[in-house]
């Protein structure tokens, strides 16, 4: 990162030329949006830039990134300022004007360092700060959204409806919601209505009385009188029976139900916060799902992102789950010395993640159980699918819902490149195609289908 492109080009051209893959930063912005898309292992930053300065970026990509080594380019005049940047965890430093051969040996070193004693770096990000909610873990804009409208709804009694994938921790949401609102000091009672028959679920869910049914032995109150005062999960809501759904809508409207086998009604004071992974509007488009049951659900609606729209939380996440599972390894394994190397970083936020944050827990669990006396958690400790998956240094689209120009999209990159490779050198296509591992017939043709810029 260097405000200065003749010298920001020539370190990066030499840095390449040396085995490095190398993003350049013309600013303290671009390279804080670099560090969100991709796990780098060393970051070199001038430190005297406007707006976002070094020492800033320095700071975010360790605090994100514990393992990656910072160096840190300065001038004579502001040599404190460096020697102020190490204290803050930068590895070393160079002085302007230097000698690349310096540079280089500056970096190798701190790589050396750090690949021999990474055991005593540890992730350091802060899990309980005004964005933690509990067991929410999240920066990124969508969770920060999300984070908002918790801290907004929670004081009220309104209903509300969470929608997500499998695995992107619906029931965790609706917990910080109920510990967030004055029912904390009551009851949270949670029902996964998928996983109870339907011939069970509605005594279940309302209790019985007894000889209610063969079985019934003794009365029993039912999940909704748990929660009176507290908070009633219903997760995969859109599984529930129609003949349950009527009785269900009672409870919203009325605040009162009756127990199986009983034609007393019961009232209660309860918040409703329901979960689905279905499309519940295309559900009441087919007469699967009551309209009336789903607007009066549907009173407040959060939908929470899959993990593959908010990767920059994957790092905070892994943080997360390596002190989690370190601390069940043993007192003899402290979360603070687990690491997991840049390389399976990379490959962490590079998958796709089907199964959202719940598969990424696995995946680390994995690794920690792996680890054997080793304290960093390598490639090779994750899973196959996840060791698989192709890195790169483009960042996440998110899909919008009318789609994305695929066509449109693939020619900016080429663009892009073409430009980049151009650029480097100096007009010469021959050269330029040799950079893209094209033919040069093959460049021109594309230069007058994608005209540049």
């Amino acid at each position: 990162m260097d405000d200065e492109a003749p010298l920001r080009t020539l370190i990066s051209e030499r840095l390449i030329e040396q085995g490095f893959d190398v993003a350049e930063a013309d600013s303290g912005e671009r390279a804080l949006e670099l560090l969100n898309e991709f796990a780098f292992d060393v970051v070199i930053s001038d430190l005297r830039l406007p707006g976002v300065n070094g020492q800033q970026v320095i700071e975010a990509a360790i605090d994100r990134y514990p393992g990656i080594v910072a160096i840190v380019v300065t001038g004579y005049g502001t040599v404190k300022s460096a020697v102020d940047a190490l204290k803050r965890g930068a590895a070393d430093f160079v002085t302007k004007p230097f000698q690349f051969d310096e540079l280089l040996h500056v970096l190798t070193t701190a790589l050396e360092r750090r690949r021999l004693k990474n055991e005593n770096a540890y992730l350091r990000q802060q899990l309980d700060e005004r964005f933690g909610l509990g067991a929410i873990i999240g920066r990124s804009e969508r969770m920060r959204s999300l984070f908002q409208m918790i801290e907004t709804v929670a004081g009220t009694s309104t209903t509300i409806l969470i929608s997500g994938e499998t695995g992107t921790g619906k029931e965790i949401v609706a917990r910080a919601i109920h510990h967030t609102s004055a029912r904390r000091q009551h009851r949270f009672v949670a029902l996964n209505c998928s996983a109870i028959p339907d011939t069970l679920l509605e005594a279940e869910i309302f209790g019985h009385v007894r000889g209610a049914f063969t079985g019934a032995v003794v009365s029993r109150a039912g999940r909704v009188e748990h929660a009176d005062k507290g908070t009633l999960f219903l997760d995969e809501v859109g599984t529930m029976p129609a003949t349950l759904q009527m009785k269900m809508l009672r409870v919203l409207q009325e605040r009162e139900f009756e127990r199986v086998g009983e034609n007393k009604p019961v009232k209660v004071d309860v918040r409703i916060v329901a979960a689905t992974h279905a499309d519940l509007g295309r559900m009441v488009k087919e007469g699967t799902f009551r309209e009336d049951l789903y607007y009066r659900l549907n009173v407040i609606q959060m939908e929470l992102p899959p993990l593959r729209e908010r990767r920059e939380d994957i790092p905070l996440l892994v943080q997360h789950f390596l002190g989690k599972y370190a601390t069940a390894a043993g007192p003899h394994r402290g979360a603070p010395q687990l690491l997991v190397s840049q390389d399976a970083m990379r490959r962490l936020m590079s998958f796709s993640w089907p199964g959202n944050v719940r598969q990424l827990e696995n995946a680390v669990e994995r690794g920690v159980a792996l680890l054997g006396g080793r304290s960093t958690i390598e490639l090779s400790d994750l899973p196959p699918e996840v060791q698989a998956a192709p890195v790169t240094f483009l960042p996440a689209v998110e899909f919008p819902e009318a789609g994305v120009d695929l066509p449109g999209m693939i020619a900016e990159i080429e663009r892009d490149l073409i430009t980049r490779a151009l650029s480097r050198t100096g007009g010469n296509k021959a050269a330029a195609a040799t950079l893209l591992h094209i033919k040069r017939t093959t460049l021109v043709e594309k230069l007058k289908r994608l005209p540049l810029h």
